[in-house]
């Protein structure tokens, strides 16, 4: 245990010191772990204000940044371990049981095979979307700033072509997937796949628009002759970066680590397992047979509670595949060098700082085109409607993709985000500190996601099962 003390206390004090570069606008490893406090001090300041946009800066993701480390103590591996366990145990439970009741082993995957089905229509989807979202957007850009300095009718011209991608943006990006997918009868996972693709170009295509047409306008009114147009190359890889705000360029690494892709998507695949079994053992058995029992006040609690660990479960896979795993893959193969995607959110001890770490990805794309947007719209003193209307524009999208992707409109996800997420923000805010707001925390998101598991699976088997006319 001394041991274990002294290796931690190493680690933690390594930790604390390295994290305060994470935020910094300078490349990470320009200090040493044992840098003065006065250098420390210096690259916390040095960020860029708000008004210049997001700095992107070589950095590692957080969870590569301490795994690393807390690796190299082995009895901390264990807890790793631990978890690749537990997966062994799903798989092997779920074989003995299909063996003893069928009689032989039962190999399939018939879940993963429904929920991922009708492949082909998924991908023609998406290669029309993301071709669309090459050509269109980018041409209306050009043509806009190659006719607005010669236009007579700078405003009429202006609005025409904003018009036009307006309108690229509703009906192509906007009503076209959404077509696909309900009228080709696309099950869950497929309709994911389509619907958060839709949602993800339409926030790339509006950066892009965002942050090129101030430059034009800016070149225009200097009369400096030059119009900055971006290479086609140049908004093709902002398509395919783990980023939502646009730039000409980003920090990029050297080489390309193919071992450290392997492992990412390895890693994504074996998250995606982990799901399967989960849901097998733990949701399917639960739920399958609820939708026929009456409704009472005991079962639905009883429910929630049984939903809560299937359902932190879930949270815990989405993070590391999605948010560590699949992003951190596709930097890699970019040489994208700035892997910061998340923060350290399971060490919040308010809501507010917990929205802002979660997912820095999605809150960044928030905060500059949204609630920034919004104060220069309507001017500073309108900062909690600002507020407001972030929470409002981001619970709507949320449920908009459960309920195209499920197939029906349940706005359990949109009741608590913007009515118990708004209150949490403001009553739990960035004043609360110490160990006793972080377990406040987590009470209330394992609270959320049991009742979020607990809700959707009962509607959904209750819309197989229950007759509709009752």
């Amino acid at each position: 245990m001394k041991e274990v003390d002294s290796h931690f206390t190493e680690f933690v004090n390594s930790l604390v010191a390295k994290s305060a570069l994470l935020d910094s606008s300078s490349p990470a490893s320009l200090f040493p772990a044992s840098c003065a406090e006065k250098e420390l001090h210096k690259a916390k300041t040095s960020r860029a204000p708000p008004e210049h946009g997001k700095i992107f800066t070589a950095r590692r993701s957080l969870l590569d940044f301490s795994l690393s480390e807390l690796f190299e103590v082995s009895h901390i591996r264990t807890i790793y371990h631990m978890f690749i366990a537990l997966l062994i145990v799903f798989i092997l439970s779920t074989l003995l049981v299909d063996f003893i009741d069928e009689g032989r082993l039962v190999l399939g995957f018939d879940l993963l095979v429904f929920v991922f089905g009708k492949f082909p229509v998924v991908f023609c989807t998406w290669l029309c979307m993301f071709s669309a979202t090459v050509v269109i957007p980018y041409n209306l850009f050009v043509w806009w700033a190659q006719g607005y300095s010669s236009s007579s009718h700078c405003a009429i011209h202006s609005f025409f072509y904003g018009m036009l991608f307006t309108l690229f943006q509703i009906a192509g990006l906007g009503f076209g997937p959404t077509y696909v997918a309900v009228a080709y009868a696309l099950p869950p996972a497929s309709r994911f796949i389509v619907i958060l693709e839709q949602v993800r170009l339409v926030m790339k295509a509006h950066s892009f628009i965002r942050e090129n047409v101030p430059r034009v306008l800016s070149s225009v009114k200097d009369k400096s002759g030059t119009l900055h147009i971006p290479k086609i190359s140049q908004y093709l890889y902002f398509l395919f970066a783990p980023t939502l705000i646009y730039r000409d360029n980003y920090p990029r690494n050297p080489t390309i680590r193919w071992g450290y892709v392997a492992t990412k998507f390895a890693q994504v695949l074996g998250s995606l397992f982990y799901a399967y079994y989960i849901f097998v053992r733990l949701c399917i058995p639960q739920f399958r047979n609820s939708s026929q029992e009456t409704f009472n006040l005991r079962g639905l609690v009883l429910c929630i509670f049984n939903s809560i660990l299937p359902g932190v479960l879930i949270l815990f896979l989405v993070f590391f595949a999605f948010l560590h795993c699949w992003l951190n893959a596709f930097a890699e193969m970019l040489r994208f060098a700035d892997r910061m995607f998340y923060k350290d959110w399971w060490n919040s001890t308010s809501y507010a700082n917990y929205y802002r770490t979660w997912n820095v990805v999605v809150h960044d794309w928030l905060y500059y085109y949204a609630y920034r947007d919004f104060l220069w719209f309507f001017g500073k003193k309108f900062r909690a409607a600002a507020m407001l209307s972030v929470f409002t524009v981001s619970a709507a999208v949320h449920e908009y993709v459960l309920s195209i992707c499920f197939g029906f409109f349940y706005p359990v996800l949109f009741c608590l985000f913007s009515c118990f997420g708004v209150v949490f923000n403001f009553t739990l805010n960035d004043r609360r500190k110490g160990p006793f707001w972080n377990v406040i925390m987590w009470t209330s998101l394992f609270l959320g996601q049991g009742v979020i598991i607990c809700l959707y699976s009962q509607e959904w088997y209750a819309r197989q099962y229950c007759p509709t006319e009752n």
